[in-house]
């Protein structure tokens, strides 16, 4: 007979998108630690789940086309060690040029900045990379705000052109133009009057 949490934590699992990335943590209320891993274990034996890295699963999104499971979602996969060890992250270089849609190329290392301690991860044939950050740059900022801040520094200040101004003002809605403002008001002041030009249309 299974356990009561086995079966909340099965539930919870059934109303997850396909591809969403998880921990132990995402189950805290429902039972500690230690029982909550030996559920997913099961369930990542009897193929429910499947083990992305040591305590991080996925439910596995299943392509028709191909006929067989896709790949984990990084950017999932990134966000579940974030709410494991309850770091605040922000996509950074090419993964933000990514994640802002001013780049197509899918980066080799996904590298995202973090409030944490520097850590590496290998999927696949990807790497996930965390850098720690001072707390001024993260904190305060919303995901972003942070991701914009970075996709500019990236660019660089002689490099970035019209063009990277009037690609980020396309895909930013009104009310993200507005919070970026607000929030990045303390960032190094070339970055901040990119920031402006991309808001201010």
């Amino acid at each position: 007979m299974r356990e009561k949490y086995q079966i909340e934590i099965e539930k919870r699992i059934e109303n997850f998108g396909s591809g969403y990335a998880f921990s132990a943590i995402d189950f805290i209320d429902i039972a500690g630690t230690d029982p909550t891993n030996k559920a997913l274990s099961r369930l990542g034996e009897s193929g429910t789940i499947r083990r992305v890295i040591k305590g991080i699963y996925d439910k596995p999104s299943y392509s028709k086309l191909l006929g067989e499971y896709s790949a984990p979602n990084i950017e999932k996969v990134a966000e579940a060690i974030a709410r494991k060890y309850n770091w605040t992250i922000a996509p950074s270089g090419e993964t933000a040029l990514n994640f802002l849609h001013l780049s197509t190329q899918v980066p080799n290392t996904w590298s995202y900045i973090s409030d944490g301690p520097y850590r590496k991860y290998e999927i696949g044939s990807y790497q996930v990379e965390f850098k720690h950050c001072a707390n001024k740059e993260i904190s305060g900022k919303s995901f972003i705000t942070i991701a914009v801040i970075q996709a500019i520094k990236y660019i660089g200040k002689d490099k970035i052109q019209q063009e990277d101004t009037e690609r980020l003002s396309n895909v930013l809605s009104k009310a993200y133009k507005e919070i970026i403002l607000c929030e990045a008001i303390t960032t190094t002041a070339w970055i901040y009057k990119v920031i402006k030009e991309i808001c201010i249309r």
